[in-house]
């Protein structure tokens, strides 16, 4: 078996990989437990400076793998470098503060003393999605291999470039080998990895049929498991919202990546008052987007990564048509290449509602005061993020805890941020990433009492 990697804006085949064979996953496997019981006992302090080196390596060769990046799944070189960017400044900020992370947690008790002492676990494994090629991945291995466990990733299989350069940045920022690896294997071959002693925790972002899947895998063979799955989030536009700016981090929030993302703002919930003016404006934004070849800097939205997700969105847009919806910009497909689309007068029950429409599709909802709304956003069985938006800040406070998400962002795009926990609820997931809980996830809770 071989992976391609196709270029999305082309279709051009850029590079074939072979599929790593049994006896090679099995070496791969052994070499990551045996680092791990090395790397383990490695100071912290020389953990950091790893990781410090790593930020060097990835800022110093930000081009090439950015070029990487785009190559492989399309979004334009200028995504793809901050991208890479973010995994830095993601490293650098965990070397500083990694230690305070650790830090055993007194607690009182009967004992003379007790504390909960926070202790790796063993090779983790990471199942990742295509769509934020390295973040994704970084954002997993950095917490976890400071505090001291080692990492596998099975990539999606469009990106292996990507999980071979990211498996290359660890060397060449000097760390051992085995800390971080990269297998190339089909999903069909993952059980007896997830099966594998050695594997003491599985973390997989992607669809929720891939996380009912893995979860499932995982529960037999009793692996902690966490899950950033799909999302529809709302961005709610109350009547007292700065609309302009709204509309503004709207298309933002919708069309970065080609609209590839799970916490992209997917359905736009506007109260009725002003829905005529944020649709115009949106509207308006979404005319003089500029699409084209990812590589070129005038160009600010790309292709989809594959021709398939296209095609569904596509088909989720005409059965939306078909129920009544009003296509107001874009909607034309050609190979990958989908034009940012805005739907009007989308309601629950069409498929722009109710699903998760992963491409540059915006859909206008209307509400006819701000507990419709809230209603509205609540209507899904997602619960990744949520943005709203009004100037009455103690009003947001009282309306974000009605509304069921793992994030809630006022007055900005929901994005994901190393000092901050991010995951969701209900089909969008379970756990954590980043911050400290992040960091506890993959760890031992270890408690000890001491007489």
């Amino acid at each position: 078996m071989t992976f391609s990697s196709i270029y999305p804006y082309t279709q051009e085949t850029i590079a074939e990989y072979p599929a790593h064979t049994p006896a090679e996953i099995e070496k791969k496997l052994a070499l990551a437990d045996k680092a791990y019981r090395q790397w383990q006992q490695v100071p912290l302090p020389k953990r950091a400076e790893l990781m410090r080196k790593l930020a060097a390596v990835l800022k110093q060769d930000a081009v090439e793998h950015a070029t990487i990046i785009t190559r492989e799944m399309g979004k334009t070189l200028k995504e793809a470098t901050a991208e890479v960017q973010k995994c830095a400044t993601t490293a650098e900020h965990y070397a500083d503060h990694i230690e305070s992370m650790l830090q055993p947690k007194l607690i009182a008790s009967d004992a003379q003393k007790s504390y909960v002492s926070y202790e790796p676990k063993g090779v983790i494994l990471a199942i990742m999605p295509w769509n934020f090629p390295y973040w994704q991945v970084f954002r997993f291995a950095i917490p976890n291999i400071l505090a001291g466990n080692t990492g596998v990733l099975k990539h999606a299989s469009n990106v292996s470039g990507c999980a071979l350069a990211i498996e290359k940045v660890f060397l060449k920022a000097g760390f051992p080998e085995g800390i971080f690896q990269s297998l190339l294997v089909s999903s069909k071959s993952m059980e007896p990895v997830i099966a594998d002693n050695r594997i003491q925790g599985v973390t997989l972002t992607g669809s929720t049929p891939a996380g009912m899947s893995v979860a499932q895998l995982a529960g037999r063979y009793i692996k902690k498991t966490v899950l950033e799955l799909g999302g529809s989030d709302p961005f709610i536009v109350l009547k007292d919202a700065d609309i302009e700016q709204a509309a503004k981090v709207a298309v933002q929030a919708r069309m970065q990546n080609a609209g590839q993302s799970c916490i992209a703002a997917k359905r736009w919930i506007v109260d009725k008052s002003v829905a005529a003016e944020f649709t115009a404006k949106v509207q308006d934004l979404i005319h003089h987007l500029q699409q084209g070849d990812p590589m070129l800097e005038s160009t600010n939205t790309g292709p989809m990564a594959r021709p398939d997700l296209a095609e569904e969105l596509l088909k989720q847009m005409n059965d939306s048509l078909k129920l009544g919806a009003r296509i107001l910009a874009g909607g034309v497909l050609e190979g990958c290449n989908f034009t940012p689309a805005l739907l009007a007068d989308v309601k629950p029950g069409m498929k722009a509602f109710d699903e998760e429409t992963f491409g540059p599709l915006a859909a206008v909802i209307t509400a006819e005061n701000e507990q419709e709304a809230i209603r509205l956003a609540n209507m899904t069985e997602f619960g990744l993020g949520a943005s709203l938006w009004t100037k009455d800040l103690e009003k947001a406070a009282a309306l974000a805890r009605q509304i069921e998400s793992g994030n809630v962002f006022v007055n900005a795009m929901v994005r994901s941020d190393a000092r901050l926990p991010f995951g969701g609820i209900k089909q969008s997931g379970y756990g954590r990433e980043l911050s400290m809980e992040g960091v506890h996830e993959f760890l031992n809770l270890k408690t000890v009492y001491v007489q």
